[in-house]
């Protein structure tokens, strides 16, 4: 009897250890410019509907606060892939350098070498997407819109060379659909995937059976973004229901969570859909103030959700504030990962979630973006703009309407004594990167100040540029003299460089330039592909400057494949003049 006991207790041992040992699969869904109001299951807005997404939430926990690591694209997306603060490795914006970035181990790297199989879907925003495979991840299908993307897989999950694909289905329809495919051919192994959709980010591009899910009266944008989320939810849908086909629903921990708030440009005007791709995305922020680009609530607390069922009990709002950062720090724990002091920012959140520790995860949580920076403490936040100051509580006032900052000076600079303390810490240092440029004051004045809204922008006729050949200049003016185009920079103004858009220029190209300038320092030439909604940091090509008289000659390549049609030239700030701007394609 005894051995019977014995040996019935060593087995028990042995299925606990067996289980303790097995690897969960990792899902992260991310999704683009989506507001804090925007999910279902908040109750916040009653046009959203979300029913898996919020079945997935009542699976697991919604973290009431939930953040970002920045209020914009490239660095949340560079801070939540290395699983470390952006500005220790000079991210800091959409048009920061990946350089650092490029250097730096990312969490698909981590996982693929402990076994995982590793897989990115959708958005990449981080370089080439080409070479997403250099950043740890073995599958790609990076469709973001109605392009042709690069993918190494087909929409159901099987191999192929890497090249460009022509989309099959709607980019949201086509990134679930292969990434449940890839669940499916990886039933028995511990996969990573990471599935950014580009939703609902501009430009608008829902399909009309998206769309007439929402009837009645609506600003049009708003039917359309939330269009777009449909898609997201019924992708969800699609991949938790593959989960539970294949029994693996207990086996995978998923995160849902947003890349920053809504972008309102404060008068949330309902413009065309294909006419303002930069506008208003028709998602909300409400109740945060503010809005993407900003450091307050509503530009980097997002919809955040974690669901693992069996480990994490589900029905949970989690009320202390956690971060993206920690998505890659609780991934490498559970996969056994060996984690150097200072490789990752984040904190494991299981012992918190499973109710193991009751204590906050973080200390604190600090950021900082451009001229902004902030740190919340408990409840506490010191919110920086520039020069301006403002504090809140927010068990109080999550809404930032309140500053108390003159009310208790003694909590503003211990804020900002350990704000400042890790803003030394990162790179570059510093509190800031420079000075408030106007358009963010002016959110400033609108949203913390309470100032009227200053006058929503008018599309203006576009400028006659027959006499400088189509350039147009940025922070400056520009003349033709005689033959030669002639750049004056704004009086105090910060940058400035000329641009020509509407071009058709077969990459690879080349471009030369011949200039003269006032100035020192480095160029560049930068520029848009076909596709492209936004200026990438990687298609940018430095050279230097140096100021003088005489002409100078620079070629610069542009190692695109596709068609450019937006091209840029940056110069040190101070006046130019242009001989020649010639664009050549190598063939």
């Amino acid at each position: 009897m005894k051995l019977r006991i014995i040996l019935a207790l060593g087995l028990v041992i042995l299925a606990e250890a067996a289980c303790a040992s097995v690897k969960p699969n990792i899902i992260v869904f991310y999704t683009d410019d989506h507001g804090y109001a925007d999910l279902g299951i908040r109750g916040v807005e009653k046009d959203v509907k979300t029913p898996h997404i919020d079945a997935l939430a009542r699976s697991g926990v919604i973290a009431k606060h939930g953040y970002s690591t920045a209020p914009q694209c490239v660095p949340s997306r560079g801070g939540l892939m290395a699983g470390k603060f952006q500005g220790r490795f000079n991210l800091d914006n959409n048009g920061s350098a990946l350089d650092g970035f490029n250097k730096e181990t990312t969490i698909a790297t981590r996982l693929q070498r402990a076994g995982y199989v590793t897989a990115q879907f959708g958005k990449w925003h981080l370089g080439p997407q080409s070479e997403i495979t250099k950043h740890g991840f073995k599958h790609v299908y990076s469709q973001h819109g109605q392009q042709k993307f690069p993918a190494n897989i087909t929409v159901d999950g099987q191999d192929k060379p890497m090249s460009e694909m022509k989309p099959e289905l709607y980019h949201i329809d086509g990134c679930t659909r292969a990434a449940a495919a890839i669940v499916t051919r990886y039933k028995e192994q511990p996969f990573f995937l990471y599935i950014a959709l580009r939703a609902p980010h501009t430009p608008l591009d829902a399909p009309q059976s998206y769309k007439d899910r929402f009837p009645g009266p609506m600003p049009e944008r708003r039917r359309a973004a939330l269009g777009m989320l449909a898609a997201v939810d019924d992708g969800v849908g699609l991949i938790t229901d593959t989960l539970k086909q294949h029994g693996l629903t207990e086996k995978t921990l998923i995160f849902l969570i947003g890349d920053n708030g809504a972008p309102l440009k404060i008068h949330k005007t309902d413009s065309p859909l294909d006419g303002d791709a930069g506008g208003w995305d028709g998602s909300l922020n409400t109740p945060l103030n503010g809005e993407k680009g900003m450091l307050s609530e509503g530009g980097m607390h997002v919809p955040f959700l974690i669901a693992w069922p069996g480990t994490i009990p589900g029905g949970q709002t989690y009320k202390h504030a956690v971060s993206a950062l920690d998505v890659a720090a609780t991934a490498a724990a559970l996969a056994d990962v060996p984690v150097k002091p200072g490789d990752l920012d984040g904190v494991n959140l299981m012992p918190y979630l499973k109710g193991e520790n009751t204590r906050p995860p973080h200390e604190a949580l600090m950021w900082r973006w451009m001229a902004q920076s902030a740190i919340r403490e408990g409840n506490w936040k010191l919110l920086r703009g520039g020069e301006r100051e403002y504090l809140y509580d927010l068990s109080t006032d999550l809404e930032e309407k309140h500053s108390l900052a003159s009310q208790h000076p003694d909590i503003a600079t211990r804020l900002r004594d350990k704000l400042t303390t890790w803003c030394a810490e990162l790179n570059p240092p510093g509190l800031a990167l420079g000075p408030m440029s106007p358009v963010w004051n002016d959110y400033f004045d609108f949203y913390l100040e309470g100032k009227p809204a200053p006058k929503p922008e008018t599309k203006a006729d576009p400028p006659d540029t027959k006499a400088t050949r189509g350039w147009l200049a940025r922070g400056g003016n520009l003349i033709n003299k005689n033959g030669v185009l002639v750049l004056t920079p704004d009086k105090g103004g910060k940058g400035t460089f000329i641009t020509r858009s509407q071009i058709k220029l077969a990459a690879p190209a080349t471009a030369r330039i011949i200039f003269k300038t006032a100035a020192s320092g480095q160029g560049a030439i930068a520029w848009r592909m076909d596709g492209d909604k936004d200026f990438l940091p990687a298609n940018r090509a430095p050279f230097e400057v140096k100021a003088g008289d005489e002409w100078q000659t620079q070629e610069v390549a542009i190692p695109a494949k596709g068609r450019v049609i937006h091209v840029r030239v940056h110069l040190p700030l101070g006046a130019a003049e242009f001989r020649t701007i010639d664009l050549q394609p190598a063939k």
